[in-house]
């Protein structure tokens, strides 16, 4: 049978806008430089390029499992002499493995293309290539990982990219804008007719004449979260499937930075899949945005609601952190940030739950996925957690553990449930953030409503209740303590001594002494010795120069506990009815009947 080629993975370079951390992308010696009119590379004599990089080392080991190839090839364009050295490197333990499977000498006289061919070696790890420049001057302009492959083993892909937002226009612009250049008007693009962008607009403020086309949908739609928006897109995706051609929905974060190649490199995978693997879904992992090389989760492990994300702060500059990557391990769900999955999982009883935010990828994930693929080089880059605070996400993030464990955790037990509800309570306590109290226990007595409350709830009012119960920053310079940044920057720092440690616990934190003075903290990330003796703290967030101040008071400490106290009775003959019910009812809440109504969708149709 005839076989085409086909590119399964470009050679890149970095890119101001999206991402300059040279080391994510080669290595160079001193007799090396970077083209300043174009992207490429300048070589003088025995300048040398290594390419086993997070973004161009080939996961040869991934490939082979996951997809129908069969052999690798390397394509360069160069002007000069070269030594090409292809290899594979893998991590055994703590030591780096290199296999050098060829050398070879490469020559274009003028700006050309030349190819060669990888052995077969054994399959594993990364494959990646070194050049090493054999004139007085040379120059590397680019390249691709590709293969020869029949046409009848090529699966017939188009991804539909599900993007949620809340006005965050211009987020949403710059990557719709990014998006049209690099792939939808672009000619060169082999995913040019194979892309479409559905956009659920929560915020109804994007601007639909400027920015739809044929290729660009966006829908106005109620502010219910993620878990709203998101169904929107797939329910909308789900409806145009046969007359678009969209074989899967990649779910995607409104406010990231991505590398379009990301985008190419699912798409090149879901259309070599081996039949064990076709409904498999494909992940994008998290770098943070403010320090590009640092890898903040690639994949995670539900663990009955205590979160684990794998392969958390990896340097990949390091050759080692991206070996440790092509470690698969076990996981349960991807962070809808980049989740890519078959569309066909999409049916009228198989919709996301409406739990609004914090817990709706990971059910999703635990409900239907089989196999995730995560690679080196598929990514997107995210504002770090840590830097985000929102009071409001504490009446979500119990009620929703609760709710995922309901349908994935029927064991879950009431004694766990305690130590959670009672370590929750307690930490706002010593933050003085009574409010959140509030919104924990009115979060748990809501899940004991049962599903049936849920659906007949509007959930955009709703969310605007549970937003006006927490506490919103304003700006410093509204606020009646002074901000002081060594002070702020000590509290992220500082930690126990033993004596202090020890007092802090036989005291509740100093809840039982007297307290005197203020303190600056931060919003996310705060700790109960920043609160200790303190009669008022600045809780400070320094990404938007904003803060609110929480101040002890016993009187609202007391009816904190009071409320914990009868909260926690009332789980007694709660906790296991409750479950029960959502075991029972709570598949409803799945289904597009559900959803349209919920959504307001009825009206429209």
């Amino acid at each position: 049978m005839a076989k085409n080629t086909v590119i399964l993975q470009n050679i890149l370079f970095p890119e101001v806008g999206v991402c300059t951390e040279r080391e994510l992308y080669f290595r160079y010696n001193s007799k090396v430089s970077s083209l300043a009119e174009e992207k490429g590379i300048l070589f003088m004599q025995d300048g040398k390029v290594k390419f086993d990089t997070y973004f161009n080392g080939f996961s040869m080991g991934k490939w082979k499992k996951y997809t129908v190839l069969d052999s690798l090839k390397l394509n360069l364009c160069i002007r000069g002499k070269f030594l090409v050295e292809l290899c594979s490197i893998e991590k055994i333990h703590k030591d780096i493995l290199k296999k050098v499977l060829s050398r070879e000498v490469v020559q274009c006289d003028e700006k050309g293309e030349v190819q060669v061919e990888f052995p077969q070696g054994n399959g594993k790890g990364m494959y990646t290539f070194s050049l090493k420049s054999l004139d007085k001057k040379a120059y590397f302009y680019g390249g691709c990982y590709c293969t020869d492959v029949e046409e009848e083993k090529l699966r017939k892909v188009k991804i539909g990219i599900d993007i949620c937002t809340f006005r965050r226009e211009a987020f949403v612009e710059k990557n719709i804008r990014i998006l049209k250049e690099s792939i939808l008007e672009n000619e060169n693009s082999l995913m040019k007719d194979n892309l479409e962008i559905f956009i659920s607009d929560n915020g109804q403020t994007l601007d639909r004449e400027k920015l739809q086309t044929d290729k660009v949908h966006i829908f106005p739609n109620r502010n219910l979260g993620g878990s709203g928006g998101f169904t929107r897109g797939l329910i909308e995706i789900n409806k145009s499937k046969n007359d678009n051609g969209v074989t899967h929905a990649l779910l995607m974060d409104d406010d990231i930075v991505i590398e379009t190649e990301s985008l190419f490199k699912t798409y090149r995978i879901l259309t070599m899949l081996k039949d064990d693997y076709a409904d498999a879904f494909i992940g994008g992992a998290m770098l943070r945005l403010d320090k590009q090389n640092i890898q903040e989760e690639s994949g995670a492990s539900w663990n009955a609601g205590y979160l684990n994300s794998l392969k958390k702060n990896l340097d990949l500059n390091l050759l080692d952190a991206c070996l440790y990557n092509e470690f698969e391990e076990y996981t349960e769900f991807n962070a809808w940030w980049y989740c890519c999955f078959p569309i066909s999982v999409v049916k009228d009883d198989n919709l996301p739950l409406p739990i609004f935010i914090r817990g709706d990828d990971v059910e999703y994930g635990l409900r239907n996925m089989k196999h995730l693929v995560l690679m080196n080089g598929i990514c997107v880059w995210h504002e770090p957690f840590e830097n985000k605070y929102s009071s409001f996400l504490q009446y979500y993030i119990l009620r929703n553990q609760l709710i995922d464990n309901s349908f994935h955790f029927p064991g879950y037990k009431k004694k766990t449930f305690y130590r959670a509800l009672v370590g929750s309570c307690l930490r706002e306590m010593m933050y003085y953030r009574y409010k959140n109290v509030d919104l924990i226990l009115r979060g748990v007595n809501d899940f004991y409503k049962g599903p049936e409350w849920l659906m007949n709830q509007d959930g955009e009012q709703l969310h605007k209740d549970i937003m006006a119960s927490g506490y919103r920053g304003v700006d410093i310079d509204e606020l009646d303590i002074p901000f002081n940044y060594p002070m702020y920057e000590n509290s992220r720092i500082n930690a126990d001594n033993k004596k202090k440690k020890m007092k802090r616990i036989l005291t509740f934190n100093g809840m039982l002494l007297k307290a005197k003075g203020y303190n600056v903290v931060p919003m996310a990330g705060a700790r109960p010795t920043n609160f200790y003796r303190k009669k008022r703290v600045l809780n400070y967030d320094i990404t938007s120069n904003k803060g609110f101040i929480t101040e002890k008071s016993y009187k609202e400490f007391f009816r904190c506990m009071g409320r914990l106290i009868k909260v926690s009775t009332a789980t007694l003959g709660k906790f296991d009815k409750a479950k029960k019910v959502y075991q029972t009812k709570g598949p409803e809440l799945r289904t597009l009947k559900f959803w349209n109504h919920f959504l307001g969708l009825e009206e429209e149709r």
